[in-house]
């Protein structure tokens, strides 16, 4: 699980049965401090976030067929929440 900034919409009018009428967005993780890394990725949305939201994005194999239990759901990525805030604790003061 990583936190990620939604970057995009992706529009598929033609996609596998299993996706459903579930909303895909492009992702970009981001580190602890709020810095965007690395490329896009594209995300299922299960709980209903638009463009420049902070995320929770789960990547694990298993996760979206697990989620939907669906084992033929081709999906990689699922946002599964908002990213509130991230508090650290300061280390070594």
């Amino acid at each position: 699980m990583y936190i990620a900034q939604v970057t995009g919409d992706v529009v598929a009018t033609h996609r596998h049965a299993e996706l459903g009428g579930r909303k895909l967005l492009l992702v970009r993780r981001e580190s602890l401090a709020g810095a965007l890394e690395g490329g896009e990725t594209i995300a299922l949305d299960v709980i209903g976030v638009g463009v420049g939201e902070r995320v929770l994005v789960v990547q694990e194999g298993g996760a979206a067929r697990s989620l939907f239990q669906r084992p033929g759901i081709p999906a990689q990525a699922v946002i599964v929440g908002v990213v509130d805030r991230v508090d650290l604790e300061e280390w070594g003061e």
